[in-house]
């Protein structure tokens, strides 16, 4: 089990550590890869290029991330510039439970909140196609007691706990960001919501028991929205507290902490 303190990401590099890994591993301080992935990421390379050109964007910049539980998405945005534009939105398969936070170990749930990748977090011997960590329970899961962990995002389009892909979008998702820590990235965010964050939406939901926990999600949801740059976010009393005019990419994040594991588990 990985577990991150906080959320976003920042420039810099990330050591990994696993088994298993063909002649391709890299250098240290660089994501580990493996023959399979290679492959993989190779076949999807030409056309994720294409597309990326085809928006001004290019392979290697800063990657971010969203999920909506509904309606089933998973959006890509790369940096441009000074902000974020969105590159591509993904259909999800399938994920598990329904809407609201994870609770508990086997509680067949997928999380809600603000969490982040880091090299160590990709899996390129996935038995899921591939797959990476996306670093639950953080912070604000553990002050309130939630329990679990190795929620990945993956391929093979059916899910136990996690947020399946189909195998193509999954190797154009784990090429992105592969290829943006390769470029100096550290940590990519990966914010997950129940559905989009608006007004209409949250009133909509205002009798539901998460009431209160998804208006703590929109103030993160709102600081995207209103900047299309990621916000500092991090833990206050089992809430997120998002950090008014302090940008993720533009600040070196201090007591941040990622705690590796060795090996993954097989079935990941």
């Amino acid at each position: 089990m990985r577990h991150s303190i906080l959320f976003s990401s920042f420039i810099g590099t990330a050591i990994f550590f696993a088994s298993a890994l063909s002649s391709a591993q890299l250098l240290d301080g660089l994501p580990a890869s493996s023959l399979k992935a290679d492959t993989f990421m190779a076949n999807a390379r030409p056309r994720v290029e294409r597309q990326l050109a085809a928006k001004g964007l290019r392979l290697g910049a800063p990657v971010f991330m969203r999920v909506f539980k509904l309606p089933k998405q998973l959006e890509v945005w790369v940096r441009n510039g000074e902000q974020f534009e969105l590159f591509k939105t993904y259909p999800i398969c399938t994920y598990s439970g329904t809407v609201g936070p994870k609770l508990l170990e086997g509680d067949q749930q997928s999380p809600e909140g603000f969490y982040t990748v880091s090299g160590g977090q990709l899996n390129p011997a996935s038995r899921y196609h591939l797959s990476f960590d996306i670093g639950y329970p953080n912070a604000v899961d553990r002050e309130n007691k939630r329990t679990g962990g190795d929620v990945m995002v993956h391929g093979k389009c059916l899910s136990q706990g996690c947020f399946a892909m189909g195998n193509l979008q999954i190797e154009e998702i784990y090429l992105l960001t592969y290829q943006a820590f390769l470029q100096g990235q550290q940590q990519v965010s990966i914010h997950i919501f129940p559905f989009r964050m608006t007004k209409e939406n949250i009133d909509r939901n205002k009798n539901s028991p998460w009431a209160a926990f998804w208006e703590n999600l929109k103030e993160g949801y709102d600081a995207f929205e209103s900047t299309h740059n990621v916000p500092f976010i991090g833990a206050d009393k089992g809430k997120y507290a998002v950090r008014k005019n302090a940008l993720q990419n533009r600040l070196v994040m201090i007591k941040q902490q990622i705690d590796v594991e060795e090996k993954f588990p097989e079935n990941l």
